[in-house]
């Protein structure tokens, strides 16, 4: 063992000689040689005093860093799960906290999405390694004291837009006093309030997303953006921000692609406004192999497919909603509807599956089924949606509550447009 590796024996005799000194008096009475002290292994000095470990460790051993941060998470979008991939970049292990519907419904109105279903969303994201459910909306000192002490909590994160109470306070100015809050650089381009502006503004155009029984999810139409902006303004959404870059695919990718040996699941959909539905197909399929391939259908696909108001999120919102999630190895940007012998080939697919519930309407295009040479193949397979949730279901929540809606979105609609035109560069990722 060379010098470097002995070093902590070195510094134990330097900085506790007496107790090394009855060490090597025992060692001599022993009959052991003290050479042990120059070259023979460590493992074999600590056999008769294992409780020497410890100088080893105390030098050697890291502290993992455990963050938190926490939301309502409702309508879950591609900006929620950057910022927690850049929550997780600042430390090693990643808390969650996910507020409760009471307490939503306390501060900003009711939440479309139920603590089950956000509960599913969160703990569905890769960055993710622990969930507080029914977290509080304002951190506390005694609940700060909480993550500190029980959760082992070493910062607590949150963007660098502002958050402020009901009564104007800063919601994190305990964690900041504390000298234990750190800060990441809020996500352009969406917000749950926008993805609510368009539900509305389609709902107003007399298109209202009706509920299917039978299809996978949506994404959004070209055509329909132009046709809700002036709408969305009114009904106090905004258009999208969104400016797709590669650099934030690369983030959001795994980097890496199948063994050779690997038993491929492919599963495809439209995807859009991603929720616990999505995940909880994505879980199942996922258990049907070793790797994963999502094929995401692109906005004129999912439009035909549809309706004009669909989809709701354009096909890179929708790819980074899937890519986000811990179940999905690798996505296919814009795949056809017919999964053909060619993709097959390329992708080495061992498996096609399809859940059980879809907004996906197979007689749309003439009557072709888009499994038709999988299932010649006998590689194509039906499994069981573990829930019934689906895009519209979800959309007709919003419209079902108007008025709170309206309200509430020309509320948040005033507070973000003043955040886009005072908002300055902020370096981050």
């Amino acid at each position: 063992m060379d010098f470097e590796s002995n070093n902590w024996v070195w510094e134990g005799m330097y900085y506790y000689p007496r107790l090394f000194g009855g060490i090597m008096l025992t060692a001599a009475l022993l009959g052991l040689s003290t050479s042990y002290f120059g070259g023979i292994s460590v493992p074999t000095l600590l056999y008769p005093f294992p409780y020497l470990s410890i100088f080893y460790k105390k030098k050697h051993e890291k502290k993992r860093v455990r963050v938190y941060m926490d939301g309502c998470f409702d309508l879950m979008h591609y900006g929620h799960a950057n910022a927690l991939r850049q929550a997780k970049a600042l430390g090693d292990e990643l808390v969650v906290g996910v507020v409760s519907d009471e307490e939503i419904i306390a501060t900003k109105g009711p939440p479309v999405l139920c603590m089950e279903e956000r509960l599913a969303l969160v703990s569905g994201l890769k960055w993710v390694d622990e969930v507080i459910s029914s977290a509080p909306y304002a951190i506390t000192e005694d609940f700060m004291n909480h993550l500190f002490n029980e959760y082992k909590i070493d910062y607590i994160i949150h963007g660098d837009d502002p958050c402020l109470l009901p009564d104007g306070t800063d919601a994190y100015a305990l964690a900041k006093k504390a000298g234990r809050y750190k800060q990441i650089k809020r996500t352009e381009g969406v917000s749950s309030t926008d993805i609510v502006g368009r539900i509305l503004s389609a709902s107003k155009s007399g298109d209202s997303p009706q509920d299917c029984s039978n299809s996978t999810p949506v994404g959004e139409a070209d055509d329909i953006k132009n046709k809700f902006g002036a709408e969305k303004q009114a009904k106090g959404g905004q258009m999208s921000h969104f400016l797709p870059t590669s650099r934030r695919i690369v983030q959001f990718s795994n980097g890496k692609g199948p063994a050779p040996n690997s038993r491929v699941v492919y599963i495809d959909g439209a995807f859009d406004l991603f929720h616990a539905g999505h995940v909880e197909i994505l879980k199942s399929a996922r258990q049907h192999g070793d790797f994963l391939l999502v094929g995401i259908y692109p906005d004129q696909t999912v439009s035909e497919l549809r309706g004009h108001q669909y989809p709701l999120m354009n096909l890179y919102e929708r790819s980074l909603g899937v890519l986000a999630c811990r179940y999905v190895d690798e996505v296919i940007i814009g795949a056809p509807w017919e999964v053909t012998q060619d993709m097959i080939t390329t992708f080495n697919i061992s498996l096609v599956v399809h859940g059980t519930v879809s907004e996906s309407n197979f007689s749309t295009e003439g009557g072709q089924d888009p499994y038709a040479v999988p299932k010649s193949m006998g590689i194509f397979q039906v499994i069981e949606s573990p829930k019934d949730i689906t895009t519209s279901s979800v959309a007709q929540r919003i419209i079902a509550n108007h008025e709170i809606y309206v309200k509430r979105n020309t509320k948040k609609a005033a507070s973000e447009k003043k955040y886009y035109a005072e908002r300055k560069y902020v370096s981050g990722d």
